[in-house]
Protein backbone atom coordinates (compact mmCIF):
# COMPACT_ATOMS: atom_id res chain seq x y z
CA UNK A 1 0.00 0.00 0.00
CA UNK A 2 2.49 2.24 0.70
CA UNK A 3 4.77 1.37 -2.40
CA UNK A 4 1.22 2.55 -4.14
CA UNK A 5 0.67 5.97 -2.10
CA UNK A 6 4.24 6.74 -2.94
CA UNK A 7 3.73 6.40 -6.49
CA UNK A 8 0.50 8.51 -5.99
CA UNK A 9 2.33 11.47 -4.77
CA UNK A 10 5.16 11.18 -7.04
CA UNK A 11 2.64 11.47 -10.27
CA UNK A 12 0.56 13.91 -8.53
CA UNK A 13 3.90 16.26 -7.81
CA UNK A 14 4.70 15.72 -11.54
CA UNK A 15 0.71 16.99 -12.56
CA UNK A 16 1.04 19.66 -10.69
CA UNK A 17 4.19 21.02 -11.90
CA UNK A 18 3.67 20.48 -15.03
CA UNK A 19 -0.38 22.10 -14.97
CA UNK A 20 1.33 25.37 -13.00
CA UNK A 21 4.21 25.63 -15.81
CA UNK A 22 1.20 25.13 -18.43
CA UNK A 23 -0.96 27.46 -16.37
CA UNK A 24 1.65 30.22 -15.57
CA UNK A 25 2.93 30.05 -19.89
CA UNK A 26 -0.75 30.55 -20.97
CA UNK A 27 -1.01 33.62 -19.28
CA UNK A 28 1.97 35.46 -20.34
CA UNK A 29 2.51 36.13 -23.70
CA UNK A 30 5.98 36.98 -24.37
CA UNK A 31 8.71 34.48 -23.71
CA UNK A 32 11.55 34.66 -22.13
CA UNK A 33 15.30 33.11 -22.32
CA UNK A 34 17.31 31.35 -20.19
CA UNK A 35 19.28 33.61 -18.19
CA UNK A 36 22.72 33.11 -16.05
CA UNK A 37 22.00 31.16 -12.60
CA UNK A 38 24.05 31.87 -9.60
CA UNK A 39 25.94 28.47 -10.60
CA UNK A 40 27.58 28.98 -13.36
CA UNK A 41 26.91 26.09 -15.88
CA UNK A 42 29.56 24.86 -17.90
CA UNK A 43 29.88 22.79 -20.97
CA UNK A 44 31.17 19.75 -20.38
CA UNK A 45 33.33 17.62 -23.24
CA UNK A 46 35.11 14.43 -21.18
CA UNK A 47 38.70 14.15 -22.29
CA UNK A 48 38.34 16.94 -24.95
CA UNK A 49 39.92 20.44 -24.77
CA UNK A 50 37.99 23.75 -24.72
CA UNK A 51 36.21 23.90 -28.07
CA UNK A 52 35.81 27.63 -29.59
CA UNK A 53 32.54 28.92 -29.47
CA UNK A 54 30.25 28.41 -32.31
CA UNK A 55 30.39 31.03 -35.49
CA UNK A 56 27.36 32.54 -36.70
CA UNK A 57 26.24 31.89 -39.64
CA UNK A 58 26.94 34.15 -42.66
CA UNK A 59 24.85 36.48 -42.92
CA UNK A 60 24.64 35.98 -46.86
CA UNK A 61 23.06 33.15 -47.03
CA UNK A 62 21.71 32.01 -43.79
CA UNK A 63 20.75 28.30 -43.96
CA UNK A 64 17.22 28.29 -43.42
CA UNK A 65 16.76 24.96 -45.28
CA UNK A 66 19.50 22.93 -42.48
CA UNK A 67 18.47 19.25 -42.50
CA UNK A 68 19.96 16.63 -39.63
CA UNK A 69 20.83 15.99 -36.35
CA UNK A 70 23.01 18.68 -34.23
CA UNK A 71 24.26 17.96 -31.15
CA UNK A 72 24.39 20.11 -28.36
CA UNK A 73 27.18 20.67 -26.50
CA UNK A 74 27.27 18.88 -22.71
CA UNK A 75 26.32 21.54 -20.10
CA UNK A 76 26.98 21.09 -16.33
CA UNK A 77 24.34 22.22 -14.11
CA UNK A 78 24.70 21.14 -10.35
CA UNK A 79 22.64 18.46 -10.53
CA UNK A 80 24.08 16.45 -13.79
CA UNK A 81 24.99 16.73 -16.89
CA UNK A 82 22.32 18.17 -20.07
CA UNK A 83 23.12 17.38 -23.37
CA UNK A 84 19.91 17.23 -26.38
CA UNK A 85 20.15 16.90 -29.89
CA UNK A 86 18.16 18.22 -32.09
CA UNK A 87 16.69 17.36 -35.26
CA UNK A 88 15.93 19.36 -38.02
CA UNK A 89 14.26 19.05 -41.97
CA UNK A 90 13.61 21.55 -44.22
CA UNK A 91 15.18 24.62 -41.41
CA UNK A 92 12.30 23.36 -38.67
CA UNK A 93 12.57 21.94 -35.57
CA UNK A 94 10.78 18.48 -35.80
CA UNK A 95 12.51 16.65 -32.84
CA UNK A 96 14.37 17.31 -29.67
CA UNK A 97 16.09 14.24 -27.93
CA UNK A 98 17.60 13.93 -24.46
CA UNK A 99 20.97 12.17 -24.51
CA UNK A 100 22.04 13.23 -20.80
CA UNK A 101 19.67 13.99 -18.49
CA UNK A 102 20.24 15.73 -14.82
CA UNK A 103 20.74 12.74 -12.37
CA UNK A 104 22.07 13.80 -9.21
CA UNK A 105 19.63 12.28 -7.01
CA UNK A 106 15.65 10.92 -7.19
CA UNK A 107 14.58 14.26 -7.06
CA UNK A 108 16.47 15.20 -10.01
CA UNK A 109 15.70 12.46 -12.31
CA UNK A 110 11.89 13.11 -11.32
CA UNK A 111 12.41 16.69 -11.68
CA UNK A 112 14.21 16.44 -15.02
CA UNK A 113 11.48 13.31 -16.16
CA UNK A 114 8.92 15.66 -15.39
CA UNK A 115 10.49 18.89 -16.96
CA UNK A 116 12.11 17.34 -20.41
CA UNK A 117 8.56 16.59 -22.30
CA UNK A 118 7.34 19.68 -21.49
CA UNK A 119 10.43 21.96 -22.59
CA UNK A 120 10.42 19.70 -25.86
CA UNK A 121 6.62 20.19 -26.42
CA UNK A 122 7.37 24.24 -26.53
CA UNK A 123 10.61 24.37 -28.40
CA UNK A 124 8.62 22.41 -31.16
CA UNK A 125 6.10 24.99 -30.59
CA UNK A 126 8.19 27.76 -30.62
CA UNK A 127 10.52 26.39 -32.97
CA UNK A 128 13.82 28.48 -30.99
CA UNK A 129 15.09 27.94 -27.81
CA UNK A 130 13.57 31.03 -26.57
CA UNK A 131 10.83 29.47 -24.22
CA UNK A 132 9.93 29.54 -20.99
CA UNK A 133 11.53 27.47 -18.34
CA UNK A 134 9.92 24.92 -16.05
CA UNK A 135 9.09 26.08 -12.61
CA UNK A 136 10.90 24.25 -10.10
CA UNK A 137 13.49 22.72 -12.77
CA UNK A 138 15.40 25.72 -13.19
CA UNK A 139 18.88 24.30 -13.34
CA UNK A 140 17.09 21.59 -15.91
CA UNK A 141 15.75 23.76 -17.71
CA UNK A 142 18.73 26.13 -18.48
CA UNK A 143 21.04 23.40 -19.09
CA UNK A 144 18.50 21.57 -21.59
CA UNK A 145 18.11 25.38 -23.09
CA UNK A 146 21.59 26.37 -23.10
CA UNK A 147 22.70 22.57 -25.28
CA UNK A 148 19.59 23.38 -27.19
CA UNK A 149 20.96 26.18 -28.56
CA UNK A 150 24.42 25.10 -28.94
CA UNK A 151 22.60 22.70 -31.47
CA UNK A 152 20.36 24.72 -33.30
CA UNK A 153 23.47 27.30 -33.48
CA UNK A 154 25.51 24.17 -35.64
CA UNK A 155 22.27 23.66 -37.34
CA UNK A 156 22.22 27.97 -38.51
CA UNK A 157 19.08 28.28 -37.15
Amino acid sequence: MSARATLGGVLASAAILVLGWHLGSSASTSTTTATSPSVPLEPVTPGAPAASAPSAPSSAQPATNASGSFTGQAVGTPFGTMQVKVVVAGGRITDVVVLQATDQGGRSRQISAAADPVLRDEVLKAQSAKVQMVSGATYTSQGYLRSLQSALDQAGL
